[in-house]
C-alpha cells in the first residue's frame, strides 16, 4: 500500500473545529426556532451559544480561506474548465456511487494533495464554500444585531425573508453532514477516510 499525505495538519484542525461549530450551530439554531418544543436550555442560552459558535464559524472561514489562498491549494475545489472532461469524469463516479461501489469495483478517483476530491466534490464543496457558506454568514451577522443592520435587512425584502434564507441554508447544511458522513463509510473500510482526517493519511493500493 502507498501513504499518501493527503490532510496537512492546519486542515484536520480546521475540518473538526468547523464539525464541532455546526453541531453547535444545529442544537442551538433548533432550540431557537422551536422554543416551544424543545427544552434543552433557556432560549438566552441558546442565543448566547449560537453566537458565539456563529462567529467561530466565521473565524474558521476566514482561516480556510487565507491558508488555501496562501498555500495555493484553493485549486483542489475548483472544478474543471474541460467541460466534456468534467461532465466525462462526473459521470463515471455518478455510476461508481449508484453502481459500481455495490458490484466490488474500485473508486475511478485516487486521490492525491493536488487533486483531493473526485468532479463531483469538486461542484458539491465550490458551491458549499463559495456560496452557501458566505449567504449563511451573511445572513447570522444580519439577524445578531437587527437594530444596527435594519437597512440592509429591508433592503433585502424584511427579516421573514432574511430568516427563511439563514434556515433554508442550515437546513441544506444540516441534511449535507448527514450525506457527508456516509460518503466517508465509502472507502475500502468503513473508517478509512475517517481514521485519515485525524492522521493525515490515506492508503492506495500500489499500482494506483
Amino acid at each position: 500500500m502507498n501513504r499518501i499525505y493527503l490532510h496537512p495538519l492546519p486542515v484536520r484542525m480546521w475540518h473538526w473545529l468547523n464539525a464541532l461549530c455546526f453541531f453547535v450551530l444545529i442544537v442551538t439554531g433548533a432550540q431557537i426556532r422551536y422554543r416551544g418544543v424543545m427544552d434543552l436550555m433557556t432560549f438566552r442560552t441558546a442565543v448566547d451559544i449560537h453566537n458565539i459558535a456563529g462567529f467561530s464559524l466565521v473565524g474558521l472561514f476566514i482561516v480556510w480561506a487565507v491558508y488555501y489562498a496562501a498555500t495555493g491549494k484553493m485549486k483542489v475545489y475548483l472544478p474543471d474548465l474541460n467541460i466534456a472532461r468534467y461532465v466525462r469524469n462526473s459521470w463515471k463516479q455518478a455510476r461508481y456511487y449508484g453502481y459500481g461501489l455495490f458490484r466490488g469495483e474500485p473508486n475511478p478517483h485516487h486521490a492525491t494533495p493536488d487533486h483531493k476530491f473526485n468532479p463531483m466534490q469538486q461542484v458539491a464543496y465550490f458551491s458549499i464554500m463559495f456560496f452557501l457558506m458566505p449567504v449563511l454568514i451573511a445572513t447570522g451577522v444580519l439577524l445578531w444585531d437587527l437594530d444596527r443592520f435594519a437597512g440592509a435587512i429591508d433592503v433585502l425584502g424584511g427579516i421573514k425573508a432574511v430568516s427563511a434564507v439563514h434556515l433554508l441554508v442550515a437546513i441544506f447544511f444540516g441534511a449535507f453532514l448527514f450525506v457527508h458522513v456516509y460518503l466517508t463509510t465509502l472507502g475500502r473500510t468503513p473508517l478509512e477516510h475517517i481514521k485519515a482526517m485525524f492522521t493525515g493519511y490515506e492508503e492506495e493500493p500500489e499500482g494506483h
